[in-house]
């Protein structure tokens, strides 16, 4: 039996605050975390998929993806996507428009998957049980005492690998460190994120420094629209730079690999054209022989990621991380630190927690 064809697309808003005082890293500030979220209803079934993006990206799935997708088939999302992207052409393809893209994207395999009655990485054909994640969190703006403690908390829930924003000075970035290295204990992997922070001598200068105190991963040590920047790091630093979360499109994952400026590849399916274009992602660093490592939305990329090859980590960044629990049910939970699920859900095993996710709508 043929399945159902969509016919009805829904958008919703949500706007979460921060849980006390704005967030910073090393170049930006926020007070909320705002999600898109796309339903697409085909004969009773509906799939769902979402992007942190700014609410502007609803009215593009509304006046422009929406008439590419109804009456489609999730059967068919190749065609879909395809159409969703020449659509966009001419409003400019990527930061909004494929944010909102993206999220129609997650939301045509989590579709299929239900009709299936699949979940999503069986669809997709797992390639591992297990999907290794690192705590993220560690604001700039968090003060020394209370980040020592987020620190300990994440080691206790099991966490083998934590990230903390840097990007102010470098003497403040090392202080950081040193409490975070003190505080996760030798055994936990310690990551930084400049957020692009730096320039390209101050970036040298720190990751030598960082190297010293058993600082494995540098995750932007320099914009990462600099990648002449990025590879001259890369070049003289022995830890691994990282970059890619700004990614999307395929076109500019093969840039960055083409350039050398990695030694790991980020990307982001709420950003990238959604799972479709995080797989392309996983072909390119398998061409490329890097590892892949995907940017936030845990419980979005629990799936693909347990489809990619060249899966290294999942990034369990904290505002996703409490967002993703108030909104919805069914979200991974970490377990000796890797994303673990209960049972076998449909599709992305989701469920959109309808009175909790009202206190946000915006």
């Amino acid at each position: 039996m043929a399945p159902a064809l969509i016919d009805h697309v829904d958008v919703r808003v949500f706007d979460v605050p921060t849980l006390t005082m704005p967030e910073t890293d090393g170049t930006a500030a926020w007070s909320s975390t705002t999600m898109v979220l796309v339903q697409l209803h085909a004969g009773g079934v509906v799939g769902l998929g979402y992007s942190y993006i700014d609410a502007s990206a609803a009215r593009v799935v509304i006046h422009l993806l929406a008439p590419c997708l109804e009456g489609g088939s999730a059967f068919a999302i190749p065609a879909l996507h395809a159409r969703m992207v020449q659509v966009v052409r001419n409003h400019g393809r990527a930061g909004i428009a494929a944010c909102a893209i993206a999220a129609c994207d997650v939301a045509l395999w989590d579709l299929k998957a239900r009709q299936l009655e699949l979940p999503v990485s069986a669809l997709l054909g797992a390639a591992r049980d297990d999907v290794p994640v690192y705590a993220s969190g560690g604001f700039t703006s968090t003060p020394l005492d209370a980040l020592a403690r987020e620190i300990e908390g994440y080691v206790a829930a099991g966490h083998r690998r934590v990230k903390i924003k840097i990007g102010r000075s470098l003497d403040v970035a090392l202080e950081r460190v040193l409490l975070a290295r003190a505080a996760a204990g030798p055994a936990v992997e310690l990551m930084v994120d400049a957020n692009g922070a730096y320039t390209r001598k101050e970036a040298i200068e720190l990751a030598a420094r960082l190297e010293d105190l058993g600082v494995r991963y540098f995750e932007e040590p320099v914009s990462s629209d600099d990648l002449d920047g990025l590879r001259l790091v890369r070049d003289r630093a022995q830890l691994a730079v990282a970059a890619g979360e700004y990614g999307y499109d395929g076109l500019y994952f093969r840039r960055m690999l083409e350039a050398g400026a990695v030694d790991i590849l980020q990307a982001d399916a709420t950003r990238c054209l959604g799972i479709t274009g995080f797989l392309q992602a996983d072909v390119l660093c398998d061409v490329f022989g890097l590892p892949l490592s995907a940017h936030c939305a845990p419980a979005l990329h629990l799936h693909p990621a347990r489809a990619a090859r060249r899966l290294l980590h999942v990034e369990h960044f904290f505002d996703h991380v409490r967002v993703e629990a108030l909104l919805f049910d069914g979200v991974p939970a970490v377990v000796d630190g890797c994303l673990h699920s209960e049972g076998r859900r449909p599709g992305l095993g989701l469920e959109l927690r309808a009175h909790e996710a009202a206190r946000f709508a915006a």
